[in-house]
């Protein structure tokens, strides 16, 4: 696909999932695509009509009627895709909608194709490759934070903070760009300190801004949550109590679970990925060695650890050990004490001041009976507190796609190589094209300086009418 070419070909697409239903919608884009539509149109003339208005009709097949259909018209630059565009809302059945795309398409109309309409959007000017990214997250949100987060970056969120960055970036690398075009007169336009200090600033709100992404991915994907512990403390229970199904085999036989097992479930509009994992233990076979390399794996990829032991057991000294060495700045840790249905209040209490001292500041504690389901809501509303304390504040912005993270990334490394450079009072030149390099990369993002490997990328994601 050429992204340099502002296509204006008519391209149509079925806009509604495959399948029957009430209604489905047909699109088209492109110059002289309400004329085409006109012509197989029995109704109002609506090469007359007025943008964003509706008309009732029927598609004509010759002297066949096909559907009686809705028809919305758009004006060029008053659309989606600033292109003269139109829309077939008629009923649902795969066979008339497919029936009405056959008839277009022998009219004159092309098949778009994946993620054509926003590309032409993009193209035109009318959106971003940032919010078209966030539309085709927008699609795919399943829950309320996911929502939110493409709504918010469809709005420009993202945008607004790169294109901050870059245009205070450009204003120096112009004053650069003087002083090579003067390099005779060995003059100097851009001031050094103030230079640095610029990009000492942006480095800052660089990590600012990617700190964030632990936070959106998480969003996007599920915040992991992995449940650990010594075999038999009742990881496996506690998932299928969390899931309220029998997700994973329980058994009394230590080693049962020697995979992981992840689920996705959603409390308060916000997705949480629970991962069971082999109990920490030294390893029977090597297919157990393999399940306990991959919990230590993906504890150390989480952001939440459930701790799970068994407080019926005597095991304060190897619970002790284990915490610390799990104990991660970038992993919270909920110690879970279960079974305390075998266990006197006395015996609990003991707990609770010993591990009070010794998880000081590390972990919250919460004491459960999976088999009984005792004070699971309890454990449910520690683990969304915990949660809560990772969420950005309100109203700030979020890195949710690993395309942005990276360019952003690979601007800190370019800026943070500029400094020393400074510093040491480096031929303007070199400084120079460092920062037009760091410019790319934060262009890129938005598709101000684009590759089509990154287009193609982009857009294959979006269904075909879209």
């Amino acid at each position: 696909m050429s992204y340099h070419n502002l296509h204006n070909d008519i391209i149509t697409a079925i806009a509604t999932p495959s399948g029957s239903s009430a209604l489905g919608i047909i699109r088209l884009s492109g110059d002289g695509c309400v004329s085409l539509v006109n012509a197989i149109f029995k109704g109002k003339d609506i090469t007359k009509a007025f943008s964003h208005t509706l008309h009732y009709g029927f598609i004509m097949d010759e002297d066949e009627m096909i559907d009686e259909v809705m028809i919305s018209i758009y004006e060029p630059k008053k659309s989606f895709t600033t292109q003269e565009s139109i829309e077939i809302t008629c009923h649902g059945s795969a066979y008339i909608l497919h029936r009405i795309l056959f008839l277009l398409l022998k009219k004159g109309a092309r098949m778009a194709e994946a993620g054509e309409f926003t590309q032409r959007a993009f193209l035109n000017g009318r959106i971003d490759l940032t919010q078209a990214e966030a539309i085709a997250d927008l699609i795919a949100s399943e829950t309320q934070s996911q929502h939110e987060m493409a709504m918010k970056q469809m709005r420009g969120g993202v945008s607004k903070e790169i294109n901050y960055l870059r245009q205070e970036l450009i204003d120096f690398a112009a004053l650069l760009e003087l002083e090579l075009d003067f390099s005779e007169e060995d003059v100097e336009f851009a001031n050094r300190g103030k230079l640095s200090q610029l990009i000492t600033d942006i480095l800052e709100k660089i990590g600012n801004l990617n700190q964030t992404f632990k936070y959106g991915n998480a969003i996007k994907k599920g915040i992991p949550v992995v449940i650990a512990g010594k075999p038999n403390a009742g990881k496996s229970t506690l998932l299928n109590v969390l899931l309220n199904e029998d997700r994973a085999i329980v058994s009394h036989i230590a080693g049962t679970t020697r995979d992981v097992i992840e689920e996705v479930i959603i409390w308060d509009g916000i997705p949480y990925r629970l991962i069971d994992t082999a109990g920490l233990r030294e390893a029977g076979d090597e297919i157990e060695k393999i399940g306990i390399e991959k919990t230590y794996s993906k504890i150390n990829e989480s952001a939440i650890l459930l701790y799970i032991f068994d407080t019926s057991a005597n095991q304060n000294e190897d619970i002790y050990n284990e915490i610390k060495a799990l104990n991660s700045p970038k992993t919270q840790i909920i110690l879970v004490g279960n079974k305390v249905e075998a266990i006197s209040e006395k015996d609990k209490k003991q707990w609770e001041d010993s591990l009070a001292e010794f998880t000081n500041g590390i972990a919250n504690l919460v004491f459960i009976s999976a088999k009984e389901n005792y004070q699971i809501k309890e454990l449910i509303d520690t683990l969304m507190e915990v949660a809560k304390t990772q969420i950005p504040k309100q109203g700030s912005t979020v890195i949710s796609n690993m395309r942005h993270y990276k360019a952003l990334e690979d601007t800190k490394e370019i800026l943070q190589n500029v400094l020393p450079k400074i510093e040491f009072k480096e031929p303007t030149e070199i400084i120079s094209f460092d920062i037009r390099e760091a410019l790319g990369y934060l262009g890129s993002i938005s598709g101000e300086i684009d590759s089509e490997d990154v287009l193609d990328s982009v857009f294959s994601r979006f269904c075909i009418g879209k």
